[in-house]
């Protein structure tokens, strides 16, 4: 884990203990930040401007996304999808539209075949490598711009600056990728356009360019980029939370092994 200094555990924490507190960070972080992807996911599905000023937007902020979900779905709404999410799913935006998973798996396939589970698999794909790249690469320029910039002194602390760091090249990678994002979204819930006729206007795509010429004909380039704000909070977030439950839950197994040791002992 980048930022995280495994030396002070390593005389108390297996390499198995380690790897459960990464699992369970994972898990923890992931439910805690859900209702930010289901906000993220219906801006990035919203064919209507994301302004109070489009009287026939659905949506227009988070905290009035978020009003308007509990209002309407319950709290609950919030966690929509977020079994398939935990296993990484690849039709979780086309799921959260059924009530659970098991039902949603079974009318795609038998409404649409195999082939509806890997809608939005081509922008997937074609993301992979340059976010990848910026990732690296980025963090390796802030890395430098931060020994640059931050006195002697302040170099000491190196999980300060690879957190720093990290996070920044997440953020700006993120940024420049994200429409890939917003047009796997879209394809995904491709055969779903009347379930989806109470959140808003509905469209038909053909593919990967038709997606990304019709987007740019309504919405103009504005609309390659809604649901950012959330997902960047998201990421954010994620990043502080998983640090602090690794911690904790390496601190829990430490003190676990501390114990049995001691029983053993007597």
């Amino acid at each position: 884990m980048v930022g995280y200094d495994p030396k002070p555990n390593r005389k108390k924490n297996s390499k198995v203990d380690v790897a459960v507190a990464g699992s369970a960070s994972g898990l923890v972080t992931r439910a805690l930040i859900s209702p930010l992807d289901v906000i993220k996911i219906r801006f990035q599905l919203q064919v209507e401007h994301l302004s109070s000023s489009d009287p026939h937007a659905k949506y227009y902020g988070i905290i009035q996304a978020a009003r308007q979900i509990l209002k309407e779905e319950g709290l609950t709404a919030f966690w929509k999808g977020h079994i398939p999410a935990q296993i990484l799913s690849i039709g979780y935006g086309a799921v959260q539209i059924y009530r659970n998973l098991r039902h949603g798996v079974m009318m795609m396939y038998k409404t649409e075949g195999p082939l509806a589970f890997y809608r939005g698999l081509p922008p997937t794909l074609i993301a992979i490598f340059p976010y990848a790249g910026f990732q690296f690469s980025f963090y390796s320029a802030l890395k430098q711009v931060y020994e640059w910039a931050i006195p002697v002194d302040g170099k000491k602390n190196a999980n300060l600056k690879n957190l720093l760091c990290g996070s920044g090249a997440g953020v700006i990678s993120k940024t420049l990728t994200y429409p890939l994002d917003l047009f796997k979204k879209r394809l995904q819930v491709g055969g779903f356009e009347k379930a989806r006729e109470p959140f808003g206007q509905v469209r038909k795509y053909q593919g990967l360019l038709d997606c990304i010429k019709k987007i740019f004909q309504e919405e103009g380039t504005q609309g390659f980029f809604k649901g950012l704000t959330p997902s960047l909070l998201k990421s954010a977030m994620s990043t502080g939370l998983v640090f602090f439950w690794y911690e904790l839950f390496c601190h829990l197994l430490s003190c676990r092994n501390a114990l049995d040791t001691r029983r053993e002992d007597k």
